[in-house]
């Protein structure tokens, strides 16, 4: 099989894990685990095993000392504060919603990309920001007017600013991995952010009762920190390397129909009118904002 096909099927993969994750970390999130106790657990794992493939890995780079701080900032907004604000959204608003709302990342790439990397503004662009914006706007008063707990609400800012966290980490990130491997990145990034977390996430971790921990629990725990994480994180840099970074985020339109069909089969979430068309609204300003400039763009 060529590399390129055994990418696209680890990208495929990586989407499908993340889709999972939505519902998974619901059913155990905040209970019987608190948010910031499951980031602990899912990034300590993930920690675990990328410094034992770094010890048999081959092709080693010096990490040159200009990069230590670059990649302290990954950590904490690639991996601290953004999953942090993932986990704790996710478990005060629905799969739906926050696979919807992570869609923002995309589009808040495109605006730090004008802003720091300093990349021209086309006509489709500008559309694809006002129609994503309106479709998280949508989503949201939609929750509200339906009469959802307030909780719902900042649920949602949450997973909004975890998108821009991202956002922010894969502008910063870039750099990196033009002189890095993926795994040494990721292994670094990984380190400072679990660092950064142990002050908020030890307390919780202490609260934990693995007593009350059935079969159900064990096993989500386990895909959720091994699939849904480990191995996405893996398969993901994997598919970057051999793909590219267009051809990986574009799968992000496969994690929303997964996680959408999950959420609705599986943990009986509600698809009405009101999400469909926000939906639909992302997915078009998504598209129109990641079109790369070609002469029938106009630029602003």
């Amino acid at each position: 099989m060529k590399n390129t096909h055994k990418a696209h099927i680890a990208v495929l993969a990586t989407n499908l894990f993340f889709a999972i994750n939505y519902s998974f970390v619901k059913y155990i999130s905040p209970s019987p685990i608190g948010p910031y106790a499951l980031n602990l657990l899912r990034v300590g794992g993930s920690l675990v095993l990328f410094w034992t493939l770094w010890l048999f890995a081959k092709n080693k780079v010096k990490l040159e000392r200009r990069d230590v701080g670059r990649l302290m900032l990954c950590g904490l907004l690639g991996v601290a504060l953004n999953q942090m604000l993932f986990i704790k959204g996710l478990t005060m608003t629905s799969a739906i919603h926050a696979s919807l709302l992570t869609l923002c990342s995309p589009i808040m790439i495109t605006v730090l990309s004008f802003w720091i990397l300093r990349e021209r503004f086309t006509v489709l662009r500008v559309a694809g920001l006002i129609l994503g914006v309106l479709g998280s706007v949508m989503l949201i008063a939609g929750q509200q007017g339906a009469g959802q707990p307030e909780g719902y609400l900042i649920g949602d800012i949450l997973i909004i600013l975890n998108a821009i966290s991202y956002a922010f980490y894969f502008i910063l990130v870039k750099p990196l991995m033009e002189r890095y491997t993926p795994l040494q990145v990721i292994r670094w990034v990984f380190t400072f952010g679990f660092i950064m977390m142990l002050p908020i996430g030890i307390p919780q971790f202490t609260r934990i009762h693995w007593e009350l921990f059935d079969a159900s629990h064990w096993g989500t725990l386990a895909f959720v920190v091994i699939a849904g994480t480990s191995v996405a994180y893996l398969f993901n840099a994997y598919g970057i390397r051999v793909l590219g970074p267009g051809t990986t985020g574009a799968y992000i339109y496969i994690q929303l129909v997964f996680a959408v069909m999950i959420a609705v089969l599986f943990f009986n979430e509600q698809l009405n009118l009101q999400k469909i068309s926000a939906g639909v609204l992302i997915l078009t300003g998504v598209y129109l904002a990641g079109r790369k400039k070609n002469d029938s763009s106009k630029e602003i």
